[in-house]
């Protein structure tokens, strides 16, 4: 263990789950449990359990679990001993670190301070006669100081080793630098700058940690567009560029945008709850960051085809989520006679504020734009195009689960294809039934197919004798469901035990029962995966009676022991050996 088993045992709590997973998610209590929306995937109604008994959070949709570390592993994206540390802090608790744990905290809190250090050097340079060009290049872009400063852009040099030399003289390793994305190795060994005469925007977390950067080049060089690769304090699915300073917004909603400068000039124009993904389309880790600050988002990319692609992949993301959802359409812009794409930078240096709060104001909602897509692929003064945009209109309304948004976008679909509303209604029904149809067959598929039902959704954890795992699994909810049981009472060696994952879960428990150590779940993270907190979270949610524990308990034992004797045999071992084992098992039984 890389912390004292007794620190965590405290630690744990102190860190009681329903304190900390509701400063994440609105809870309410329903029975024993407490059910919210669940952070870890988009969805209307809450199927995200919380157990103050137990210590555990379990979502009965998307299958995650665990004990509270694992919450903040999951939502903060730590590893098991920053949770730790994260949760230390969080109850005023000093942590008794190992060496190799105090390295690792070492290791990442460089990491941190040598991208501030990277971050502040940038800026000075843009203030500097070295950054001229980036300088120039804000003004051409018409991006104020004051803006320049709240976003702490700054200018990497037309060098190969302007903030190497300068890292290398504050005490910081080629090792460091490497780690951090901002160097790249050269063929002879050596380093030098990854970004270089760039406009660099420092990409900050909501913690406020510069986690990465962002290079645009100065004129129409490939790539455009550079930005730091994944690190140990950095992954892109879980960052949105400004959310650290949106989500001190005063208006009701975010704005997604494509680009950092679109960020940017919104921000500066007064929308300051902008936000960006950095080189990625819309992550469902991001959404989990988004649902925290708001539950409303204004869809706003490109009005090209890459950004109607993006947008419409973001909705399949947000589809059925507690998020309500709208798009905003950027017009094309009249240019030498020709209209061209514009972002939102565009629009807002063309058109002014006051024209985007104009748009802002009347952005569609999801469907609506779904919809616009959908009848922009059809000619319809053409019957056969007709038929076709409502076979497939049909089938995009049948995706709602309200059935008055279905009755109003079936009318307006009627409209637009201009056939009558029973027509389509018609059609959106029989769509709805086919699609439910396909639904019920596909659970029944699975209801005709028990055992695959009962093994566990991850293949590297199923198992080979589905019998004796529901035992095994048995075993362990009274192992931590009943207080009462004591370790004398089930002489059972955990050789005997079919999977590998419950063997050691009960070796675990069996220990800790003996120490006179709580069961605690949470405390496991650290030696099992997500996967394997999630389905060991998931066994605990099975029902179990415990009006007579100590027979049930007797009855899982006989059912191991019996798998175990058959697997024996099947092995090939001696058969005497076997029977000495079985007489012994009775034998046991009896006394």
């Amino acid at each position: 263990m890389p912390f004292p088993q007794s620190f965590l045992d405290e630690l744990i709590a102190r860190s009681d789950i329903v304190d900390v997973v509701g400063s994440y998610v609105q809870l309410s209590r329903k029975g024993n449990n407490l059910f919210g929306l669940c952070p870890f995937h988009s969805e209307k109604t809450g199927s995200f359990s919380v157990s103050p008994d137990k210590q555990i959070y379990y979502c009965f949709g998307c299958k995650k679990g665990g004990g509270v570390v694992n919450f903040i592993m999951e939502e903060e994206n730590l590893s098991f001993p920053d949770a730790v540390r994260f949760l230390a802090k969080r109850a005023g608790m000093e942590v008794p670190e190992e060496d190799g744990d105090r390295e690792a905290g070492r290791r990442r809190a460089r990491l941190l301070e040598l991208n501030r250090e990277a971050a502040r050097f940038y800026y000075q340079m843009l203030q500097q006669k070295e950054g001229e060009a980036v300088a120039d290049y804000l003004s051409r872009r018409r991006i104020t100081r004051a803006t320049a400063v709240r976003f702490g852009l700054g200018a990497s040099l037309d060098e190969w080793d302007a903030l190497t030399r300068a890292m290398g003289k504050k005490g910081y390793t080629k090792t460091e630098l490497l780690a951090a994305g901002l160097a790249v190795q050269g063929k002879n060994g050596g380093i030098y700058d990854k970004f270089r005469n760039r406009l660099m925007f420092p990409v900050i977390d909501v913690r406020g940690d510069v986690v990465a950067f962002g290079g645009r080049v100065l004129d129409h060089s490939e790539p455009k567009y550079m930005n730091t690769s994944e690190t140990a304090v950095y992954s892109k699915r879980r960052v949105l560029y400004g959310l650290n300073l949106a989500k001190k917004t005063k208006r009701p909603n975010i704005i997604l945008c494509e680009g950092n400068i679109d960020v940017v000039m919104l921000h500066q124009a007064g929308f300051d709850n902008a936000v960006a993904s950095m080189g990625t389309a819309l992550t469902v880790e991001q959404t989990r960051l988004l649902s925290r600050y708001t539950k409303e988002l204004v869809l706003c990319y490109d009005n090209d085809g890459a950004g109607k692609v993006a947008t419409e992949r973001a909705l399949q993301i947000l589809n059925n989520s507690e998020f309500s959802v709208r798009v905003l359409q950027l017009p094309r812009r009249l240019d030498n006679g020709e209209y061209v794409k514009q972002d939102a930078d565009d629009f807002i240096k063309f058109q002014g504020k006051d024209a985007f709060e104009r748009l802002l104001s009347g952005s569609e909602n999801g469907m609506e734009f779904r919809m616009a897509q959908v009848a922009a692929k059809y000619d319809l003064n053409d019957d056969t195009a007709r038929v076709a945009y409502s076979e497939e209109i049909s089938a995009l309304l049948s995706t709602l689960s309200n059935a008055v948004e279905r009755e109003v976008y079936a009318v307006r679909a009627a409209e637009t294809a201009r056939i009558s509303p029973e027509a389509m209604r018609s059609e959106v029904q029989r769509a709805l039934k086919r699609r439910l149809g396909q639904e019920k067959k596909a659970q029944l598929k699975k209801e005709l197919n028990p055992a695959a039902e009962l093994q566990p959704r991850q293949r590297s954890l199923r198992y080979e004798n589905v019998r004796s795992a529901l035992a095994e699994e048995g075993i362990i909810r009274l192992l931590v469901l009943d207080d009462a049981l004591r370790p004398e009472e089930f002489p059972l060696p955990e050789e005997r035990f079919s999977s590998p994952l419950l063997r050691r879960v009960y070796a675990a428990l069996k220990d800790a029962r003996a120490q006179g150590r709580p069961l605690s779940i949470a405390a496991m993270a650290s030696g099992l995966t997500a996967e394997e907190m999630s389905h060991l979270t998931g066994v605990l949610q099975k029902p179990e009676v415990l009006a007579n524990s100590a027979q049930a308990l007797q009855d899982y034992i006989r059912v191991v022991n019996d798998e175990y004797t058959k697997r024996t045999r099947q092995a090939g071992l001696d058969p005497l050996l076997a029977a000495q084992e079985k007489y012994k098992e009775k034998k046991g039984r009896k006394a």
